[in-house]
């Protein structure tokens, strides 16, 4: 709770992954894959609840050691390559006896997310009152010189900016980076887009999104740092 706003995490982790089989669960350094994400979610001063949102039972039993809630499974039709997002975080708030008054997503494949992070975008949405908030990394490709090129070989700008401008004068530029979702939950609904949420927590350290083993590889190599400095 924060001024007295309930917050519940959910954390979404279905079975099936076409590139990396049980991605979610698998062992990372030392513990799996979403354990790096539950650890985090726990440790924040404001999620009242911390839910995992899975259809797999071995997803199920592995956050329930790491401390997650898992107060029921989730259908498998919200489980399937195109199902959405929003009706798994529907599912779970629905089946909660309890109301929240804002949910906060916590995908498990971005696992360099820390607690301040969760803590410091809790801050930011009540304290401003905003109804959505999304979590954001500064990228350095500037999308004014980024083009498309079309089937005769034109290059197509990606956006209608003349792209004379000094680099010194481009303004900054944020990528969605999925490491953190926080919505009102009145304003939770099947038309909702998470990736449209209004304002921003700009993420001050590495992202890195789990798609595939080279991914993973990168991981590693970030934790082992990690790990060495604390040494």
């Amino acid at each position: 709770m924060y001024k007295g706003k309930t917050v519940l995490g959910i954390i979404p982790a279905r079975g099936g992954s076409k590139g990396i089989p049980y991605k979610n669960i698998l062992e990372i350094i030392d513990k799996p894959l979403i354990a790096y994400t539950i650890e985090s979610a726990l440790a924040s001063k404001y999620l009242d609840e911390v839910i995992v949102s899975t259809d797999c039972k071995k997803i199920a039993e592995v956050s329930i050691r790491y401390g997650a809630k898992i107060p029921f499974l989730r259908p498998k039709h919200l489980a399937t390559d195109k199902a959405k997002t929003i009706d798994a975080i529907l599912h779970t708030i629905n089946k909660l006896e309890e109301n929240f008054d804002y949910i906060v997503l916590l995908q498990p494949t971005q696992p360099l997310r820390k607690t301040r992070h969760i803590d410091e975008a809790i801050e930011i949405i009540i304290d401003n009152s905003y109804k959505s908030l999304l979590s954001v990394t500064k990228v350095n490709e500037h999308p004014i010189l980024m083009r498309t090129i079309e089937e005769d070989n034109k290059l197509v700008p990606i956006i209608n900016v003349n792209s004379t401008v000094r680099r010194q004068d481009f303004k900054d530029v944020f990528i969605v980076d999925g490491s953190i979702y926080i919505n009102d939950s009145k304003t939770l609904s099947p038309t909702t887009s998470l990736n449209d949420n209004e304002y921003a927590y700009v993420m001050d350290e590495i992202v890195i999104d789990i798609d595939d083993y080279s991914d993973v590889q990168k991981l590693k190599e970030i934790l082992k740092k990690e790990n060495n400095k604390k040494k």
